[in-house]
Parts: C-alpha cells; sequence; structure tokens
C-alpha cells in the first residue's frame, strides 16, 4: 500500500510549520517555493556588502516565545534566541525616549505620570500571558478556553481601539509607546485591529520578551527545514506552480498563499461563492524597506535607545496616526512611521567587528514604486544626528518590488490582508475551521488565515491539524519537541 502523501505550496514558517506536523505524522510531505531560496519572509542574506547579514522580512520575534507551535516544536532549544532587556523603544521630540522594558514594573517607573496607568493596563494581561497568547493565537470564531483574559484583553482594546483611547494617559509617552506598537497593524488608528495587535505584542513584551535569533530569522528557517528533512520529507526549490493539476497525486494540499492565489490555483474546482469570498478578500497598505550597513553604532541622541534592538519613529501618537490615516488614503506621508531593527547590537555575527546593520521599513500605498530610502533616513537622522555618515551601502525595496520578491506580499501588504475587524473573524471566511477549503483535500495554510500575521507557525499548524482530522481521522497531534519531546 502505498504511503499517504501531502503537498504543501509556499515555504514561509507556516507552510514548514503545516509540513514539520505532516511529516512526523508519517505522511509522505513535499514542500514547493518558487523561488530558489526557501522560508519566505523568515530569510537572512546580504542584501549590501559581503559579511553584512540582513533580515529579508521579519526581524523580531516576539510570537517565537508565546507561539503554541514553536513552543511544542522547542524551539528555543534549536535556535538561540538572545532576549534584550529592553523589548522596544520610542523616541520623542525635546525628551527622553520611551522604552518597554521587559519588567512591567521598571517600565512603569520610567513613564513618570502614566506609569502607574500604564502598570494597571497591563498588569491583568501579563499575569494571564499564556492565556492571552492562546486567544489572539486562534480563530475568534470560537468559544475562548480562557474567557477571563478575553474578556480582560477585549475590553482594552475596545478603549485603545476607540474615541476613548487618550481618556486614560495625561502625557505623551505612554500613548506614543502604544502606538508604535500598534501600528505594526498597518491600519488606520485607532481601531480595533490596531489596538489588538497594539496589546498582543506589548503583553509578550512583558511576559517573555522581543527576542532576535542569532544569526537571523534564517535560524528559525533552517530548524523547520532540518526537522522537516529529518523525518522524510522534501523540498523543490525554484518550482512554481501555478495550477493544481501541476501537483501529483497527493491526499492533502495545503497552500500557503494568499486567497487570491487559492482562487487561481483552484479555479473552477471551487463553489461560486467560496470564490466569490476569496476574491473580496481586502489587501492593505505596502511597505517599503531599506537594509543599511553601517560602520558603526547608530548614534541615537538617547543613549538608552542604543541598547535598544527594536525602535518605533514618528513621534507623538497623534503625529504617528496622522501619518498612518495618510497612507490609507492613498498618499505617501512626509512625517512617516518608521519601524527600525538593529539587531547587530545583541548579535555581532550580523557584521564585521565594530560595524553593525539596520533593518527599517515604512507604511506606503499599496503597490508604491517610491524609494524610501531618503525619508526613512531623514527620520531616523532626526533622532540620531550623524547616521548618514556612517552609511556604507544601502539597498532599498518599494513596495511593488516586495510584491515580485514574494507574491504573497500584494501590493507590499507584508500582513498578507488587512487587519480590519472583519477580516479578524472572517478571515478569509467566516467559518469555524477557515484553514479547511471546500475542495476536498484542499486546505489554505498561510497569514491570510487565523490567527493572521508574525512568524508563529499557527496557521501551518492548525491547517495540518485539521488535514490529519478530516483528511486522515488523526484526533491528535504528533509529537514535536527534540528526542521524542512534546
Amino acid at each position: 500500500m502505498a504511503p499517504h502523501a501531502a503537498s504543501i505550496v509556499g515555504s514561509g514558517p507556516n507552510g514548514l510549520a503545516a509540513a514539520v506536523i505532516l511529516a512526523r505524522a508519517g505522511i509522505q510531505t513535499t514542500v514547493y517555493e518558487r523561488s530558489a531560496h526557501v522560508g519566505g519572509g523568515a530569510r537572512t542574506a546580504e542584501l549590501t556588502l559581503p559579511g553584512y547579514r540582513h533580515d529579508v522580512g521579519s526581524a523580531v520575534h516576539p510570537l517565537a516565545v508565546s507561539s503554541g507551535f514553536f513552543r511544542r516544536f522547542q524551539l528555543d532549544k534549536r535556535v538561540e534566541l538572545r532576549t534584550p532587556e529592553r523589548s522596544y523603544g520610542h523616541p520623542l521630540d525635546g525628551r527622553p525616549a520611551a522604552i518597554a522594558y521587559r519588567s512591567l514594573d521598571r517600565t512603569a517607573h520610567s513613564l513618570g505620570v502614566d506609569g502607574p496607568a500604564w502598570k494597571r493596563f497591563f498588569a491583568p494581561l501579563v499575569d494571564r500571558a499564556a492565556h492571552v497568547a492562546q486567544f489572539t493565537g486562534s480563530s475568534l470564531v470560537r468559544v475562548p478556553d480562557h474567557p477571563i483574559a478575553a474578556a480582560l484583553f477585549g475590553l482594552r482594546s475596545l478603549e485603545q481601539g476607540g474615541a476613548a483611547w487618550n481618556l486614560r494617559w495625561r502625557d505623551d509617552a505612554a500613548p506614543a509607546l502604544l502606538t508604535g506598537v500598534a501600528a505594526h497593524s498597518v491600519q488606520p488608528m485607532p481601531s480595533l485591529g490596531t489596538a489588538g495587535t497594539a496589546l498582543s505584542l506589548a503583553t509578550a513584551g512583558h511576559a517573555g520578551g522581543w527576542p532576535i535569533p542569532v544569526g537571523g530569522s534564517q535560524a528559525i528557517t533552517d530548524a523547520l527545514v532540518d526537522d522537516l528533512l529529518a523525518h522524510g520529507g522534501t523540498i523543490e526549490a525554484g518550482v512554481e506552480i501555478t495550477s493544481l493539476a501541476e501537483l501529483p497525486p497527493s491526499d492533502v494540499v495545503l497552500l500557503d498563499l494568499t486567497p487570491r492565489a487559492l482562487e487561481r490555483l483552484a479555479g473552477d474546482a471551487l463553489p461560486d461563492r467560496y470564490r466569490r469570498s476569496l476574491l473580496d478578500y481586502r489587501y492593505g497598505p505596502g511597505i517599503a524597506k531599506v537594509d543599511f550597513a553601517l560602520s558603526g553604532p547608530v548614534p541615537w541622541a538617547d543613549p538608552e535607545l542604543r541598547k535598544t534592538p527594536t525602535l518605533h519613529l514618528g513621534g507623538a501618537r497623534r503625529a504617528i496616526a496622522a501619518s498612518e490615516a495618510t497612507v490609507a488614503r492613498g498618499r505617501h506621508s512626509d512625517d512617516p512611521y518608521v519601524l527600525v531593527s538593529q539587531p547587530s547590537i545583541v548579535d555581532d555575527s550580523r557584521a564585521p567587528a565594530g560595524h553593525h546593520v539596520l533593518w527599517a521599513y515604512t507604511h506606503v500605498p499599496s503597490g508604491s514604486t517610491v524609494d524610501q530610502t531618503e525619508a526613512i533616513t531623514r527620520q531616523i537622522e532626526r533622532w540620531a544626528p550623524g547616521f548618514r555618515d556612517l552609511i556604507l551601502a544601502s539597498t532599498s525595496a518599494t513596495a511593488a518590488q516586495m510584491e515580485i520578491e514574494n507574491p504573497n506580499y500584494i501590493g507590499g501588504d507584508i500582513a498578507a490582508g488587512a487587519a480590519t475587524l472583519r477580516q479578524l473573524i472572517a478571515r478569509p471566511t467566516l467559518s469555524p475551521e477557515p484553514w479547511r477549503t471546500p475542495v476536498p483535500g484542499l486546505y489554505l495554510c498561510s497569514s491570510a488565515t487565523p490567527p493572521g500575521p508574525g512568524v508563529h507557525g499557527l496557521s501551518g499548524a492548525y491547517a495540518a491539524r485539521s488535514a490529519l482530522k478530516h483528511e486522515f481521522g488523526l484526533d491528535t497531534l504528533p509529537r514535536l519537541g527534540i528526542e521524542g519531546g512534546s
């Protein structure tokens, strides 16, 4: 009797997570990747100069700690994760920067008049961090396992996602610190989507921190690939699948692709109503990214920022909200929000001795072809005078180029779909198992399914779990840990 077979299209973290689970379940698993490189957005390469290693997509990994899949996979035993004392920072004009430390107490103490309010806001979530991670890391179309944590999270999201978002705060530092995290959602604010993003990531920052993998995000991909190959899986890189008919006979097919790609590959095999829902799925603004090779550390005016790997630039809350609203209207901001990662301050393997790499992106209208090197450089220089003098080389990717590099980034949308309230609930369709399509044996496992964007592997894990149940009659996941650990 021939062994069961699975085909997975797309080798991002979700595709690889699904592949690991299926291979460990004894299913002959093959991953197909159009690029010559495996990993999707979780990849590291010499983008500027030899010896300077830059993260192609994701750079900082709070979800690597909180993800249920990565905990079972024991990622922390396979990859060296360095978790800084400072999770993220936010420079402000004419005053000290706001810093979110791993310690909630230290963060509250540093925020002055709003410190007690910050602690009251986050303490109940940090105390229930594992429950919060489980709630935010699953489909919202289900009864939460921990209703108290879900209720606390929901009430705070309603506050910070609506007109009352400033009532708690008396100064600029705390709301700016929270807004910088909210802007990861690449949506106008305030909204429930931006508030949920802020609460989820900020809670993780105080609970498990925002770790950086030594060697870059590639280390996470390599760990997944090594496990897949060790359990009999195979990878076919440089192979683009343009139709499901191109795949070999398989018991199950999982697509780490966008809903648009699912509709294109499956075509008439999809029921009309489901097909329309895929075509109605909306994508958000894009990002434009710049990587810098530097001759030395960034000379941030506030010395605390020189020890903080992740920074959010853009000034006060109202300024960032105005910038994001401009982008949502289809225009480029003159005062852009910029997300910065300086991983080489905690991982000296990224650059030659004494030198550094800097990863930065800003939000732009979907499909933008405008190079943002100058805009990003100017915003960094605003809080780090002399930054320009350190630049040895840089490489830029516009939003349009981001999509060319990775077709899942439609228009440069790295979130694989707008984080609107509707698409947080119906991602991409309203279903208790949105990973399962109406076509027998066909599943969607990308970030366009719950729990959404981020390097967590959960979308792939949930899709694989659904496939094991419905296609193979298996109700439990295989062991995923090292040496048979659970």
